[in-house]
């Protein structure tokens, strides 16, 4: 398939699942997370090894260009499958140009700057991808439906008022423009897991041992504030999906159909800035067909 085909095929894949800058978003009523584009899994899994492949060649032309990065945001409720996606849809790419990083509990060094100086630490640089597992996103959500967690970031008193999560909004839209404006192409992934999925992913960690590590008693209490976070969720996307860093809203009950939406979301964003290898001007041409040519009197 040629790159325009691909690119046109990559576009209208996605148009379904990117949230519309300026628009107001019900997650519960908008986004399905079931939806599966009427494709059946079999037919996934070859679209997912295309996606794969198409991924690792425009990241090896990124690489080699040294001009942009991509910083692809990664967000869910627990169990949303996260990790998963990181893994399958990475896993043609060359690791030296890829680096995740996730984000738990701030240290206390952390608690000593800036809300987003922590993330700005992990950014990717020119010709890399950074992936966020958790981003600053969490700023505006663990932080909001626990505000215990606002009061450990010392902030002085009028910066606590009640138009504290509007302020981060422009503040994370006004970064992202920065960032974009300066060759770091941002893209943000929300991976939309229904209540009942999770339920039964919980009970899989739980009696499934080689499983068990990867569930808390947390995650149960976490759970008990479902109706917040989809409010928090709803906020986010709605304040926060602008035309330059949009969000794509990818429903995660089915994994496969989960892991094919964000190769897709992140090939579009890779076919966007079209790296391209570099050429060679005439000297350092001359230069390369001189080493060929005393390699070649090497020859035995």
């Amino acid at each position: 398939m040629s790159d325009g085909r691909a690119a046109k095929r990559v576009a209208k894949f996605i148009k379904p699942l990117r949230v519309k800058p300026g628009s107001t978003v019900d997650l519960t009523e908008d986004f399905d997370p079931r939806y599966k584009a009427g494709m059946k899994k079999r037919d996934g899994v070859e679209l997912l090894r295309t996606g794969v492949s198409l991924l690792a060649d425009y990241q090896a032309r990124l690489a080699a260009q040294d001009t942009y990065g991509v910083l692809f945001c990664l967000q869910a409720i627990d169990a949303g499958g996260k990790d998963g996606t990181i893994r399958h849809v990475m896993s043609g790419v060359n690791p030296q140009g890829v680096r995740v990083s996730g984000f738990k509990v701030p240290s206390a060094e952390e608690l000593d700057h800036d809300y987003l100086w922590r993330y700005a630490q992990r950014l990717p640089s020119r010709g890399e991808i950074g992936i966020f597992n958790r981003s600053h996103y969490e700023e505006v959500l663990v932080v909001r439906v626990h505000p215990e967690n606002l009061d450990r970031q010392k902030l002085p008193e009028e910066a606590k008022g009640p138009d504290v999560w509007q302020r981060r909004y422009r503040e994370i839209n006004d970064w992202e423009r920065y960032l974009t404006d300066n060759g770091i192409k941002v893209v943000k992934v929300f991976l939309n897991l229904s209540k009942e999925e999770q339920r039964l992913r919980f009970l899989k960690r739980i009696d499934r041992p080689e499983k068990n590590w990867k569930f808390s008693a947390a995650d149960v209490r976490e759970r008990e504030h479902w109706d917040d976070y989809q409010e928090a969720f709803s906020e986010m996307l709605s304040a926060t999906s602008t035309p330059w860093a949009p969000w794509y809203v990818v429903p995660a009950d089915r994994k496969w159909f989960a892991r094919i939406s964000a190769a897709a979301v992140l090939a579009h964003t890779l076919i966007g800035i079209d790296p391209q290898y570099p050429s060679l001007d005439g000297r350092a041409r001359k230069e390369l067909l001189a080493a060929r040519g005393g390699l070649e009197a090497e020859a035995p």
